[in-house]
Order: structure tokens, then sequence, then C-alpha cells
């Protein structure tokens, strides 16, 4: 005779989860309502404890709740859903158009981080960089002007890489993981060089994107990304 399942494998994190969602939407528990613990809930629901956790843990960083570690869990008063963000491939960017992808190496350099590098990204007077400038195409178009500088005491194997005929973006997201990373955007108008290797008008609006990545408190890159004409970004939450 086959033994009865117990109670706590019968109730998953995504039962958990979509039952206290309920309760949320029809106000069962309204906007900044403190919930039951998870000792009780865990109780109520008949799973464990740690089914509970990453229940909440989810809600949590969708924005659905706001959990404080002496104060409880609450009912956010206002959503607000996190986004997680993927550092693309330029590749998949451009394939995912169609087009066909090419990768040229423009400059390398190994030198002493500039003042303002070292500003940006907390270096100190010593720290060394690889400088790189690298060109994408889409069918043979310009589409991404790269200039990015890595930190080589983040990432010391960076030095001895090999860009010719592979790009930093995906030698970086292979080697190395990123816990955090800021970006920011912009339209400028292109200077001279940019112009040149975007096949842009001088002075063109270029839509620039800046990104720094770094590995828990090292500052492991700072890119600027600049596009060629007609590029579009989408995101989706």
């Amino acid at each position: 005779m086959n033994k009865a399942t117990p109670a706590a494998e019968k109730t998953t994190y995504q039962n958990v989860k979509q039952s206290v969602l309920r309760r949320i939407r029809d106000r069962t528990w309204a906007p900044d309502t403190l919930i039951p613990n998870e000792v009780d809930l865990a109780r109520e629901f008949g799973c464990s404890r740690s089914t509970v956790n990453r229940a909440m843990r989810e809600l949590a960083e969708e924005g659905i709740l706001d959990r404080k570690r002496k104060t409880g869990t609450r009912v956010n008063a206002t959503p607000v859903r996190n986004a997680k963000f993927v550092i693309p491939l330029v590749r998949d960017e451009v394939e995912a158009t169609g087009a066909a992808y090419r990768y040229a190496l423009v400059s390398r350099e190994v030198l002493q981080a500039p003042p303002w590098l070292r500003a940006r990204l907390n270096l100190c007077e010593e720290s060394r960089v690889l400088h790189l400038n690298c060109l994408h195409f889409a069918n043979n178009a310009p589409f991404q002007f790269e200039d990015r500088w890595v930190n080589i005491m983040a990432v010391p194997t960076v030095e001895q890489a090999d860009f010719s005929t592979l790009g930093p973006n995906e030698w970086l997201l292979s080697q190395v993981p990123f816990t955090d990373v800021e970006l920011s955007f912009s339209a400028n108008a292109a200077d001279a060089r940019l112009a040149d290797f975007l096949a842009l008008n001088p002075s063109e609006p270029v839509f620039t994107a800046e990104r720094t990545t770094w590995l828990k408190d090292r500052p492991v890159t700072f890119a600027r990304l600049s596009f060629g004409r007609g590029y579009r970004m989408t995101t989706r939450y």
C-alpha cells in the first residue's frame, strides 16, 4: 500500500505565492497591511517555512510585498516591479534583426587609469586598465562603437586576452560575473571621430549608453556604447 504524500510535499511555493496574491487582490490583505509571519503561514498552508520564504521573496522582488527584518512583511501601498537586468551580447542584438554580425578591433592599449576614470570607479592612482575601441557591424553597416575600459586588478587575465576576433562584450560575459550594474542613457552630438566610425554627419545626435559593472565592491569595467542611426532600445518588465 502506498504511503500518503506529506502535506509539506503537496504545497509548493507557487501555491503559496498564488494564495497570497489572491488575498492581496481581493483586499483580504489591503495595501499597507501587515501580513502573518512565515511560521504562521507555513502552519496554515501545511508546508515548510522555506517554501513560504521563497514565495515571499519572489513577491518582494516583484514589488508586491515590502519585507523588513524586525517589523515584518507588509503589502506595498504602491507596488513597484524590480527590473532584472541582463547584459546583452551585441552579436545577439544584431542577429535578432536578421542581419549578419561582424566585429573589428580598432585599438588596444594598457595604461595607467586616467584621472576621470579613477574618480568614476574609485580606483587608486596606480591602477592599470586595458582600453579598447571596437566596432560592431550589422550587414557591414556600423551598428555600435564600443569605448571600453577594463580594470586589470579585477580581471588580471584580460591583459593576455586576444580581442582581435572576439569582442570584450562576449569575452567578459563568459569570464567574469557581475553583481551590480549602473546604466545611463543620453543623446549626444557626434564628434568628427565618432561620426566617421558610425558613418554619421558631424554633430548628428547619437544614442549613447554608459555602463559600469562591479563584482561585489570591485569595479570591473566602464563602457561607453554609441549606436548607429536608427537604433531602438526596447525593454520589458
